[in-house]
């Protein structure tokens, strides 16, 4: 039975090697997914996932919302004056969490993210520290993404 699988995986192992050469050839010709792979941990990979997950990025008039609408931010529960922070909301898609996350942990060790990761996990813990390394990755996707948007707009309007 272990023989038949690891035939069965052989078998696959080519179309599916064919189909991730497609699928990073047209990525490649996507400014969207060029402008994405600059960020810090980001590939091919995470960029198409991004891009797939939020669509049209001047939905969201702010990476907050964007962020929001993702399930990266912590939900609030509040009475009067009184106000306590949650877990993540994780409202949206949990493919984009879970890329976003990946590439955190990948970014979190560089000098961009690396500080700002040390402080939070030194605070409030490792786990939470690489999502709000995430939340951040994705604010920073959103003002790539608009921006990559307006030139296209411009450009279509010539």
């Amino acid at each position: 039975m272990v023989e038949d699988l690891l035939v069965l995986m052989d078998a696959l192992k080519e179309p599916i090697d064919a189909l991730d050469r497609q699928l990073l050839a047209q990525a490649r010709g996507d400014p969207r997914i060029q402008a994405l792979t600059r960020l810090t941990g980001v590939g091919a990979l995470t960029a198409l996932v991004i891009v797939a997950e939020v669509g049209d990025a001047t939905r969201f008039p702010s990476a907050r919302k964007l962020t929001a609408w993702a399930g990266l931010t912590p939900t609030v529960h509040g009475s009067d004056r009184t106000v306590r922070h949650g877990h993540i909301s994780k409202q949206g898609s949990p493919w984009l969490r879970w890329i976003l996350c990946e590439a955190a942990q990948s970014a979190k060790r560089s000098p961009e993210f690396a500080p700002a990761y040390q402080r939070l996990a030194h605070r409030r813990g490792k786990k939470i520290a690489t999502t709000a390394i995430a939340r951040r990755l994705l604010a920073r996707a959103h003002h790539l993404l608009r921006a990559v948007q307006e030139q296209l707009d411009q450009q279509g309007a010539r």
